[in-house]
C-alpha cells in the first residue's frame, strides 16, 4: 500500500531519532546490567556531554540546552548518589566544577563498549564504506547547524541575543 508508513517514507527527523533512540536504549540496558540501579536515562546527557576535566553546572546546562536549575537537580542527584563531585574551580576560586567521580567513569567506560560495538554492528549491517560516509555526513551537517545544541535538540539559551558557546 502506498500509505504505508516505514523507512522509506520517513523524513530526516525520524532518520535521525530512530538510530538515536535505539543507541540510547542499549546503553541504558547495559548500565542496568552492570548494576547501576540508581541510574536514570535523564542521566544521560550529563555524561554525554560533561568535560573530561568536569564543567561548571552552568556551562553543561548551556551545552545540553537545558535551565541550569534542572541541572543542578539532576547534578545533586548524581553526586548524592556518588556519580560525581563538586570541585574548586583552579581558574576561578569563587566558582565550582562537577566532574564525574570513578563510579561516573564507570557509567562512560560502559557507554563508549556499547557505542563501539554497536557502530561496528551496523558498520557491518550498512557495509563499512557506507557507514564511514553516514558519520562524514552527519559530522559535516553538525558543523553546518552550527555544532552541538545538547541532547535536547533546542538551540543553546542566548545572552544579550548572542549565542553562548
Amino acid at each position: 500500500m502506498a500509505d504505508e508508513v516505514g523507512p522509506e517514507n520517513f523524513l530526516i527527523g525520524a532518520l535521525l531519532v530512530l538510530p538515536a533512540g535505539e543507541l540510547r536504549r542499549r546503553v541504558d540496558a547495559a548500565i542496568a546490567r552492570e548494576g547501576f540501579s540508581d541510574y536514570r536515562v535523564t542521566h544521560q546527557p550529563v555524561f554525554q556531554w560533561l568535560s573530561p576535566n568536569g564543567d561548571r553546572i552552568t556551562d553543561l546546562a548551556d551545552r545540553v540546552g537545558m535551565t541550569r536549575q534542572s541541572m543542578g537537580e539532576l547534578v545533586d542527584y548524581l553526586a548524592a548518589r556518588g556519580y560525581l563531585e563538586r570541585v574548586p574551580d583552579p581558574t576561578d576560586r569563587r566558582a565550582v566544577l562537577v566532574r564525574r567521580t570513578e563510579k561516573g567513569w564507570a557509567i562512560n567506560a560502559i557507554a563508549q563498549r556499547v557505542v563501539a560495538e554497536t557502530q561496528e554492528e551496523w558498520a557491518r549491517a550498512l557495509g563499512r564504506s557506507d557507514f564511514q560516509t553516514l558519520l562524514q555526513l552527519l559530522r559535516r551537517l553538525v558543523v553546518f547547524i552550527g555544532g552541538p545544541t545538547g541532547a535536547s535538540g533546542y538551540p543553546r539559551r542566548q545572552r544579550g541575543g548572542r549565542r553562548w558557546s
